[in-house]
């Protein structure tokens, strides 16, 4: 699957749906407002922030694929207009945006910190920004045996994610910013594997490692058969931010 089709897939999951739907209650949007959804991928909640009736939605995105698919997929919006560029590095100027959205950026990134600097410059005083970021290095599985588990979750976090961390710094890079964060730790549980699978890449990590060395191929195939074939439960814990700059007018 390519990286659109995973963005979409994962968005359309009951799991995906409710916090996303908890991220635009927090946000709080006006008819008046201008909002930014950094790193917007292929755009479809751009669409639903358009809903809002906000007066401007801006999409930024660094992949020009991701920013190709937004584009198309909202050119019925005459609100939203979407750019090609670096979250640590926004077109936009300081204090001009009301509401502002990070969803699963900062593992992405080279520098959460100027990622979060860069919130701070261009949110109004009174602005509210919304972020939420998975810590990737939290995954657990049931059934199947937890020395396999770790070694593809520790293969993912090293290999493949070098960000993978990240989720449980988003209120000291945030508070560094000069941010005052409401803070939410949840622990989404998806009882289905083809789910599991479809969001976490179970199948797809525990290739990966057998490729870089990281497990035998006999030891993948007996995990994957035991998660498929018994009730399942996967979990991670994904942090939601709700935060306002310091100072700042409500």
């Amino acid at each position: 699957m390519d990286t659109i089709g995973y963005l979409d897939a994962v968005a359309r999951h009951d799991t995906a749906r409710a916090y996303k739907q908890r991220l635009l209650s927090a946000l709080d949007v006006w008819r008046r407002h201008t909002v930014v959804d950094v790193g917007c991928g292929p755009g479809a909640d751009l669409v639903d922030l358009a809903a809002t009736g906000a007066e401007w939605v801006i999409g930024i995105d660094a992949d020009p694929e991701m920013v190709a698919a937004a584009r198309a997929r909202t050119e019925e919006y005459p609100a939203v207009d979407v750019h090609r560029a670096d979250a640590a590095a926004l077109p936009l100027a300081d204090a001009m945006v009301d509401r502002a959205r990070l969803d699963r950026v900062l593992h992405r990134v080279d520098s959460p910190a100027a990622v979060f600097a860069e919130l701070r410059r261009v949110l109004r005083p009174d602005g509210i920004a919304v972020v939420a970021q998975p810590d990737w290095d939290t995954i657990t599985v049931d059934p199947g045996d937890v020395r396999v588990g770790r070694a593809v979750r520790d293969f993912l976090c090293d290999q493949v994610v070098p960000g993978a961390t990240v989720g449980r710094r988003v209120a000291r890079l945030a508070e560094r910013a000069g941010f005052e964060v409401d803070l939410h730790v949840t622990a989404p549980v998806i009882r289905d594997f083809a789910a599991a699978d479809e969001i976490l890449g179970l199948r797809r990590n525990a290739e990966r490692a057998v490729r870089g060395g990281g497990l035998a191929p006999d030891v993948a195939r007996r995990w994957l058969h035991e998660l498929g074939t018994a009730p399942f439960l996967a979990t991670f814990l994904l942090f939601t931010a709700v935060l306002r700059p310091r100072g700042g007018t409500r």
